[in-house]
């Protein structure tokens, strides 16, 4: 069962999404909370699998709740997707450095949410390859710090590779296919250059990807 907690300062939306959530065999909604404040506070108490951020909310607002859930330790297994209006949100980027698993449009249509739920629960980011390229190219030049050139100092050569092509917004078979290897071996690239990254999860190996200075915004594949 995966359990998920509601964060929005709307009582209907989170009736709404309660819901669809609460209709489906393996998901429940665990609790629900108005402002980031509660949600963080719920979250400690609850540990959900998954939690649905509001980003603009009185008081703490979902980009404070959700680098407090980041930091948290005892909330390593708990993912955040943020909720926004807009699909290019100023506070997006900021948002996925912080440590959220990934975003979600408000009017996204139900069988999307129920799926993306799913995703994020099982451990992926929900950053599809086009949103991916978007996102990070118009935020990432924003970003505060100077590239950390540093941080690759401990990737070997191929993992570097498939951090410019996570970077890209591919998918694990997708850079199978490009490097000619099999989807295992690309998931273990991954997955080994997160583990060296210190990042969350794909989401922020993204970031890192950019803010390293490996891709840079307007590069394509």
């Amino acid at each position: 069962m995966i359990r998920v907690l509601l964060a929005d300062d709307q009582v209907l939306v989170r009736a709404g999404f309660r819901a669809l959530l609460d209709a489906q065999a393996d998901i429940e909604v665990a609790g629900e909370a108005g402002d980031g404040q509660r949600a963080v506070r719920l979250a400690r108490e609850l540990s959900p699998d998954v939690v649905l951020m509001d980003i603009r909310m009185p008081g703490t607002d979902g980009l404070v709740a959700t680098r407090q859930i980041a930091a948290d330790p005892l909330l390593a297994g708990v993912r955040v997707v943020i909720l926004t209006t807009f699909d290019l949100d100023e506070y997006v980027f900021e948002a996925i450095r912080s440590g959220a698993s990934g975003f979600l449009v408000k009017d996204t249509e139900p069988d999307e949410l129920v799926q993306a739920v799913h995703v994020v629960a099982g451990g992926e980011a929900l950053l599809s390859p086009g949103v991916t390229r978007r996102l990070i190219a118009e935020f990432a030049a924003r970003a505060k710090q100077p590239p950390n050139t540093g941080a690759l100092a401990e990737l070997t050569g191929r993992e570097r590779e498939v951090l410019a092509l996570v970077g890209e917004g591919l998918s694990n078979s997708e850079i199978a296919r490009r490097l000619v290897v099999s989807p295992a071996t690309a998931k273990t690239h991954v997955s080994r250059a997160m583990i060296k990254l210190g990042t969350r999860d794909r989401a922020q190996l993204v970031v890192a990807a950019y803010e390293s200075g490996l891709v840079r915004p307007g590069w394509h594949s």
